[in-house]
């Protein structure tokens, strides 16, 4: 049985930066061991399977190379951009997708995919103490949220040359821990960010979707501001449009294919 998959790296334009998904296109639904083995294989950050429903929509999940996850932004990216480039899905059809976060869509536009995810506001809280010695400082304020803690530091230089330990933050019960700052003066970005979850086996995310569902919130109460431009100051690095729209945040960027193939199994 040949199975179709790919590798896209989203939030980019540019072949190998960005954060690359594989995409798994199936006929009907496996069971998550088969699903988790075949991430473990992948080795990306988010492995995404898709099966399409009799409405025209998708069911959608998401695996890292050792956990399945509730929420994902570049793989939902990359499986929306799949679809349209593949000729699964005509490209002026919305992408629409059944997760563990409920309904989630793309669209397409001359720049490039909107994502429709849910806002993860997050509230303050007391930092952990493997949270301050994973990152070797003290923040200038701390969040959680139910999928990770947020915390604001004092620049974006900070951002950029942070060396976490990644052994402890693994202990750190929360999916990651995101960085974040307001970006230098006269930037074109309004924040930067980085993203780190060695509990899911990854231990920096290249470019997180799901993150600015909780920092799109947290820096429009700071900014005053509902469209924002990000980035994520990670080695391979990717720029997010934001838009803050009630209890939705509208998040937005590109991707591009790199390889097509098939699974033999």
């Amino acid at each position: 049985m040949n199975i179709p998959i790919a590798l896209i790296d989203a939030f980019t334009s540019e072949p190998f930066k960005g954060n690359p998904a594989a995409v798994c296109l199936l006929q009907e639904g496996r069971n998550a061991a088969w699903m988790q083995r075949v991430a473990s294989e992948m080795n990306q950050s988010e492995t995404a399977f898709v099966v399409p429903r009799e409405d025209g929509s998708y069911s959608l999940r998401w695996f890292t190379p050792t956990v399945e996850v509730d929420l994902c932004g570049h793989a939902t990216m990359a499986s929306a951009h799949y679809l349209w480039e593949s000729g699964h899905l005509p490209t002026n059809s919305q992408a629409r997708f059944h997760t563990l976060s409920g309904l989630l869509t793309a669209d397409l536009s001359f720049e490039g995919i909107m994502l429709n995810f849910p806002a993860e506001p997050a509230v303050p809280v007391t930092a952990p103490e493997e949270l301050i010695q994973g990152l070797g400082l003290i923040p200038r304020a701390v969040s959680k949220n139910r999928i990770d803690y947020l915390v604001e530091i004092d620049s974006e230089d900070t951002v950029r040359t942070l060396q976490p330990d990644f052994a402890m933050l693994s202990r750190v019960e929360a999916r990651g821990v995101i960085v974040t700052s307001k970006a230098n003066r006269g930037s074109e970005y309004d924040f930067v960010s980085r993203a780190f979850y060695p509990a899911t086996g990854c231990e920096e995310d290249p470019v997180t979707g799901s993150a600015h569902c909780a920092l799109a919130p947290y820096w429009q109460r700071k900014l005053r501001k509902d469209d924002m431009l990000a980035y994520q100051a990670s080695a391979r690095g990717g720029e997010l449009k934001l838009a803050v729209v009630g209890s939705r945040i509208l998040i937005s960027g590109k991707a591009v294919t790199v390889l097509n193939g098939h699974l033999s199994v």
